[in-house]
């Protein structure tokens, strides 16, 4: 099944203890479709600027992403430039130049209307609730947001739970957004106000997803080189949604096995600058790596005699 994304599609410049990188493939979009990818079919809706390098989403194209719903502007693509220090779960963001992505409308093209999967990245949800307008009853509508979001545009936002069966934030975010210092009673005040399902993200210290009556945990993958963690999120939020499609199947078992997929793609994204890890990754690779994360929680429940 295919999924619809719309997202940023932005040209990040990177510095990690581990070296740096400018002017690289960048956004919520772009992870997002290089992580679910792997897995399905993906229909990309965004905007670029007349500067922005095309054909460096041509390997994009080649893994089966649709980028007939990527605009091009007058005007300067969005770009970032941040840099992480040897705490490489938060970001100092040096500049932002939001270019034409600060008057970005989106636009859904008729083909990609009847998408049964729809993920709206993090952008204003204003324009989230835009999407939903010009979308066909989809089997899943999940998103995402940021602190940004939750401060300035708090009614919006709560208008959007309303109408997603499943959000993806961060724990800082999921605090922020329920004044809820317990990720539980977090998950219950989220849940309470129409999400059927929370994923709080935890960075190195793995996801929790949260149901009705149940709570699942995935460990992060421990991993002994990180280089850049850009994009980490979008990636983890593309191998779960991309896992959903390929399967069709929304129970409780095939959900926690969706975690996992992307947990595994997220450790695949920070192996390298920008989105290059994720279009090298192979299908064995990341079979290996589903069978490590098997192996790195299993123990024996049975008591010794």
């Amino acid at each position: 099944m295919t999924v619809l994304v719309v997202g940023s599609v932005a040209l990040d410049s990177v510095e990690t203890p581990f070296g740096k990188a400018d002017d690289v493939l960048g956004g919520s979009g772009v992870f997002f479709s290089s992580s679910a990818s792997h897995f399905t079919k993906v229909q990309l809706v965004g905007v670029v600027g007349s500067d922005y390098p095309m054909e460096r989403l041509r390997g994009l194209e080649g893994r089966g992403v649709d980028l007939a719903g990527v605009e091009t502007a007058d005007g300067e693509s969005f770009r970032w430039r941040g840099r992480y220090r040897h705490d490489l779960n938060s970001a100092e963001t040096l500049e932002t130049r939001l270019g034409v992505f600060s008057n970005f409308r989106p636009k859904i093209p008729a083909q990609f209307r009847d998408a049964p999967f729809v993920f709206l990245a993090n952008i204003d949800p204003r324009l989230q609730l835009e999407v939903l307008k010009q979308v066909n009853r989809p089997r899943l509508i999940a998103c995402d947001t940021m602190n940004f979001w939750i401060e300035s545009r708090r009614h919006e936002l709560l208008e959007l739970l309303g109408r997603v069966d499943l959000i993806t934030l961060n724990d800082g975010e999921a605090r922020q957004l329920t004044e809820q210092s317990n990720l539980i009673k977090a998950a219950k005040w989220i849940m309470a106000r129409g999400p059927r399902h929370v994923i709080i993200k935890k960075g190195e210290h793995g996801a929790f997803m949260f149901s009705e009556d149940r709570v699942f945990f995935a460990p992060a993958y421990p991993l002994e080189n990180v280089f850049d963690p850009t994009g980490a999120g979008d990636s983890f939020a593309g191998g779960f949604i991309g896992w959903l499609a390929r399967s069709g199947d929304l129970g409780e078992a095939n959900l926690r096995r969706a975690v996992v997929y992307g947990s595994a793609m997220g450790s695949f994204a920070v192996e390298g600058f920008s989105n290059a890890r994720l279009l090298e990754v192979t299908r064995s690779e990341i079979t290996a790596r589903i069978d490590e994360f098997a192996r790195l929680v299993a123990f024996d429940t049975s008591l010794p005699a």
